[in-house]
């Protein structure tokens, strides 16, 4: 398992059947980021996310 801290990586599920997956990223319980793409599975939710922590993790949000 990645350490993501002080990050933490919420998969939102569908809302209705047939609706797509979600993801936020939150630091100390307060929203930093969300995804704005609709996945099709949790995996690929999960997958997306977590590459945009590695992002954050190596500062290339701070460019």
């Amino acid at each position: 398992m990645t350490n993501t801290h002080p990050y933490t990586l919420e998969i939102l599920p569908p809302k209705a059947e047939g609706a797509s997956y979600q993801w936020a990223i939150r630091r100390s319980g307060k929203l930093v980021q969300r995804s704005d793409r609709s996945l099709t599975s949790e995996t690929k939710a999960r997958e997306s996310g977590m590459a945009q922590i590695e992002k954050l993790l190596s500062g290339a949000g701070d460019r």
